[in-house]
Parts: structure tokens; sequence; C-alpha cells
């Protein structure tokens, strides 16, 4: 089967499929990503300069003074051994990047720098050139640039002081002129395999079944829950086309699994549509303990030489409030779920204990994930 020659055939009964109105559907691109087609991450280090007095403390930060000696060295200017500078205008950095896909040289990426000193604040700072490296260690990309701060500190010779967000942090758009291209796969195998972005086997069918249906049959396959291969044409701009045309397919994803996610620090709770409770009943109540002090003072009878002491007493107060016991009927909803706990006032905290009372009942039909 040669897609190359049906090629127009092709993208007329996409175009047709996209119209359809199909309940629930997404798109393609909206659920999976091309393989081989992702970012880079780019790291490097280098100075700003300029700082208002807030740079690195060159005492506790003696990597900057090391920097500065090694660049003034390589633009022709030599320190004396025996002269320590004592700087306050600037700052040691690292710099971060994300390095596109496609991307050319010539173009210009944003980049973020971060102190890694004791520098107060980046604003109003420069950035000297820096060669940003990929993980093999080649330079990709060259930084340079004013750096934007978003946060404000401010201090006092008292020692206080006032920060809004993190003023040693900044970023400067289009602050990095890329000078290599990373190498890429696009368009040298013969068929293109889409990753589904989260791992299902039921979503990786229908989407191999929609694309079968739109470009005729064997033209692709699951291979596996999150890899679908798909023949595409040879020609490099026909395949950009039928990628465009592709990954606006729309396809229905299969439901999500029955899961109860709790995070533990902010005491988030988050039920899925498919979670149930099997017959059980539920009784949650508060046991509160109240300790009291009155110390009283102990007055000695008269001539009997004694001493006025304060005695200590307490008072303890138990007091349980049971809270009202709900039934859940059998196959009980989110809905039912929901409406239960707003009826006994549960907080976070008690919404837990309960969920996991259920689950160690093995009434709860879901998994318990705790972050």
């Amino acid at each position: 089967m040669r897609i190359v020659f049906h090629f127009l055939a092709v993208l007329s009964v996409l175009a047709s499929i996209l119209f359809l109105n199909v309940a629930l559907a997404e798109r393609v691109k909206d659920l999976a990503s091309i393989a081989g087609v992702r970012s880079n991450a780019l790291i490097g280090y280098g100075l700003v300069v300029g700082l208002d007095g807030t740079g690195d403390q060159t005492t506790q930060a003696p990597f900057t003074v090391q920097s500065l000696r090694a660049m003034l060295a390589q633009l022709g200017v030599a320190l004396p051994t025996n002269v320590n500078p004592q700087l306050k205008n600037v700052a040691a950095v690292a710099i971060q990047a994300e390095l596109p896909p496609f991307v050319k040289t010539g173009q210009t990426i944003d980049i973020t720098v971060s102190s890694i000193g004791n520098a107060g604040s980046l604003r109003g700072g420069s950035l000297l050139l820096s060669p940003l490296r990929g993980v093999d260690g080649q330079v990709y990309a060259l930084a340079q640039g004013n750096v934007v701060v978003g946060g404000l500190g401010i201090s006092a010779k008292d020692g206080s002081r006032i920060s809004i967000n993190v003023p040693s942090a900044g970023r400067i758009p289009n602050g990095a002129s890329v000078e290599r291209v990373v190498p890429n796969t696009f368009g040298s195998s013969p068929d293109l395999r889409l990753d589904l972005h989260h791992s299902d086997f039921t979503t990786a069918t229908r989407l191999a079944g929609g694309i079968n249906f739109a470009l005729g049959r064997n033209a692709a396959q699951a291979l596996d829950p999150v890899t679908v291969s798909v023949i595409a044409p040879d020609d490099v701009s026909q395949r950009v086309a039928f990628i465009s045309q592709l990954e606006n397919l729309e396809i229905e994803p299969g439901d999500a699994a029955a899961r109860v996610v709790i995070n533990s620090r902010t005491g988030t709770i988050v039920i899925s549509s498919h979670v149930r409770v099997m017959p059980a009943a539920v009784s949650h109540g508060s046991l509160s303990v109240t300790i009291t002090e009155r110390p009283q003072v102990s007055q000695p009878a008269p001539l009997s030489n004694g001493q006025t002491t304060v005695v200590p007493r307490s008072q303890i107060e138990v007091k349980s409030d049971a809270g009202p016991a709900f039934v859940f009927a059998p196959g009980a909803s989110l809905d039912d779920i929901v409406r239960a706990i707003n009826q006994v006032g549960a907080a976070p905290g008690d919404l837990v204990a309960i969920l996991e009372a259920l689950r160690e009942a093995g009434a709860l039909r879901a998994e318990l994930v705790v972050i």
C-alpha cells in the first residue's frame, strides 16, 4: 500500500471527517505527540554586571571573583595576584533555556538566569556573553542581554528586609542566539510514531482505529498502550501536510481509571467520575480533650510560720461529638459520595480518614493515591 499515490484522496477523507460531531472527542494533537519531536534542555554559567550594590559578596562567593579574573584575562586585562576585588555589582548566575524542535541557526530563544551566589537582586543587571551547552557538552547557543526581574527586594541598615516575588532570578526574552542545530530523524523512517501523553490501551486502540478509518486498513497499528505507528509519505513536504491533517483528526479517548488522589501537603482531594462505593455504613465523629490550668493560692494558718504558695490545679474535660452515620447504597456514584460527605461536614483531613477506612473495608472501588 503506497500512501504517496493516494495522498490527495487521503487529505479529502480526513478533511470530511474533521466536520463530524463526535461526542467527547479530542484532537490527536491534544492526545499525543510525534515521537522524536521534542525540545532539548540547555544550561550555562555566566556573570551579571551593572547591579546597584546587590551583587555577590566576594568573601562568601569566591567563584564570582575567579570567574571575573578568567573573563578579564581573556580580554587582555591581568589583575595582580595580591589584589582581591571587593565587588558588589557582579553576580554569578546559572542560565537555563529550552531549545525547541526544528529551530534553525540564527534564531533566538528565551533564557532564564538565576543567582547561584548570595546576590540580593538581579534587577538592572546585564548578562555578559555566555555559552549554553547541551548534555553532550557542545555549545548550542550564546546568551547575552539585559535581565528582566519581576521581583523586588529592599533592605534597611537594621537588617529588616521586604521582598516581593523572587528578585534573585529573571528572564531575558530572545536572550540567546542559536549557533548549532540539533539533528532530527523527521522524514528518515517510513512511518510516524504517535506517543500518547497518558498510557491507555483503550485510547491507543481507538486512535489506531480512527486513523485506519480515515486512511484505510493497516495504515496504523497500536504497538503498546503509548505508541501508535502510522505509515507516512516518503516526501518530507508531503509528510508535513500529512501530519497537519492527521493531528486535527478527532478521537474519543478512553475513560480514566477510577482513582482518588490526595495531596497530603495542601489537603486537596480529587475523585474521578468512575469511583464507586460498595454497600457500607460510615459514622465519623471527633474526640476533643481540653485541659485547663487554674492555679490556686494557698495561705498558711495564722501564727504557723508557713509561707504562701501557689498550688497547681488542672481541670480535664473530654467531649465526644459523634457525627451522624450515613449508608452508601450499592454502586454509589461520585455525586452520592460528595452528597454524603457534605451532610456530615467532613473536613479534608476527615475525608482522608473516611476514604482510607472504606478502602481497608474493601468498599472503595478505586485506587487511592497519596502525593
